[in-house]
Formats: structure tokens, sequence, C-alpha cells
């Protein structure tokens, strides 16, 4: 609407400070108010810039949210612009950002944003699990009745699931996705993502709650692969193992899925999904 603002969503990096783009620098310097998660991380990050914040800096978590958020839609109609940035990643996902977001559009301020860099896809994407379907499960619930519940009812989910957990929470909750989905899942627990003591471990979820036990420490994401239907009664795994011989003997790979798969009436994709996540799986 005119002579209202802009709100920006901006990426904020999830470990290194070099991976902002440029025009996030240019954002943080011109903005009219700036909404951070934790207003200290947010001058430490703009001090490792050199990006000098002139507009007002106001707090925006999750406990002041709902109150806060009024007041940033009035300085956004009255013209301002309004940068949201949360501690890592895109405000929004698993962040505060979501409310303020909806009253904007609700009140027709052109909403944009600045991508940057995510957990949620950079875990995807160096777990070796299928990454062409997926979807995004937040935390876990914390009770452990409501996270089975939760778990049970993803157990036939067919799309890659990407979560985000507290390391004191990742052996118990391995063990609930392990009860839920089986402990030869294929999954990947990624840790410290682009930071110095990065750390991708990947293995069944049985193998995973084992490995979990020790303790793990930092930011987790955890990836597993969607479920994979028998089909027409067929023994998947022996399908599989079938095209594994086949490329051992020298066979193309893309033409052995699709010859093995004809031949046991069982789709190409359904297959070729199984296939590499058997592979991605140590």
């Amino acid at each position: 609407m005119t002579g209202y603002g802009k709100l920006v969503l901006a990426g904020a990096p999830i470990g290194q400070a070099g991976d902002v783009s440029p025009r996030l620098r240019e954002v943080l310097g011109s903005a009219d108010v700036v909404a951070a998660e934790d207003t200290r991380r947010l001058r430490r990050l703009a001090g490792e810039l050199g990006v000098e914040i002139a507009g007002r800096v106001v707090s925006y978590y999750d406990q002041n949210e709902a109150g806060r958020a009024q007041e940033l839609i009035e300085a956004l109609k009255d013209g301002r612009t309004v940068v949201v940035i949360t501690d890592a990643g895109m405000p929004g996902v698993s962040d505060p950002g979501y409310r303020l977001t909806r009253l904007a559009v609700e009140e027709g301020v052109t909403v944009t944003a600045l991508p940057g860099p995510s957990a949620v896809t950079t875990a995807l994407a160096v777990s070796g699990l299928a990454s062409d379907r997926f979807c995004f499960e937040g935390f876990p619930p914390r009770k452990p009745g409501d996270r089975a519940r939760r778990l049970a009812a993803l157990a036939g989910e067919e799309r890659t699931m990407v979560f985000f957990e507290a390391p004191h929470r990742l052996e118990s909750s391995l063990a609930a996705m392990a009860a839920a989905f089986g402990p030869d899942r294929p999954a990947a627990v990624c840790r410290e993502l682009t930071k110095t003591y990065e750390e991708v471990r990947r293995g069944g979820l049985g193998e995973l709650t084992e490995w979990a036990a020790a303790g793990v420490k930092g930011e987790i994401t955890i990836v597993v692969a969607g479920h994979v239907a028998d089909a027409a009664g067929q023994d998947l795994d022996a399908l599989v193992a079938e095209v594994d011989r086949r490329v051992a003997e020298g066979e193309q790979r893309k033409l052995a899925i699709a010859d093995v798969a004809k031949r046991a009436g069982v789709p190409k994709r359904e297959l070729y999904d199984l296939f590499h996540r058997r592979s991605a799986t140590p």
C-alpha cells in the first residue's frame, strides 16, 4: 500500500559470519528499525562485518513476539523499513518472525526476504539422503508420549524428514525415532554445521542412538530417510542387492535400476530412492 514501509526477513549465518551476503550488510546499515532475537549477538555480528547500524535496534524473541509485532506494524505503516534477524538462519523457521509476517500481509505491507544460510537445507544437502522431496518437522515434542504420537504419525511419510533437536535430548529422540521408523532407517545427525567442529554422523537410527548415548554437544539437525513401501510384496532389499551385483559387474547403474524395477513390477523411482538411501548408509 502507498506510504507503507517494507518488512525484510534477513537470513543470518548459522556459524560463519563470512557467509552473509553484501545485501545483508547494506540493509543492516540502512534500515530504520532492526528487530533482533538477541540484540547482543546482532551487535557482535555487525562488528564482525564492519557494519554500523544506524537505525533503532529492538529485541524480538519468543517471549515478546506477540506484543512487539504490533509495535513493528505501526512502524511499517509509518513508512519505515523494518529488518527482522534471528540468531541463525531464516526468521519464521523455528524462530520468531511468523506472527509479524502474518500481520504485515494482513495489513498490505510489502514483505521480502534476504536469503541466507539455513540449517535445514544445509543438513539435507550433506546428509547423503534423497533431497528431491523433503519436509521440515521442527523440534520433536519434549514429552515422551507426545513425541511418540507425533513420530508414529510420520512413520509412513515418504519424504526425507528434517528435525531440529537440543543436544541433551538427542539420544531420547533418536531412540523414539528408531522405535517409530525402525532401527535400520537411514539417517544423519548434523552437528555444528559450518562451524569449527562440524560433524555429520550417518547410519541407521539404532546405531545413531547408541552413538549419541555418550553425549553430544552443539547445534543439532537430524535428517531421516522417508518410508519406502514394499510394493507388490517384493523384497526391496533383495532388489537393491541385485542392482548392486549388476553395477559391480560393470552395468550402468541407471540401466540396472530400470531393468530390475521393470522385471519386478516395482516403480523405478521407488527402487532408485531406496538404492541411494541404502548406499548412503555406512
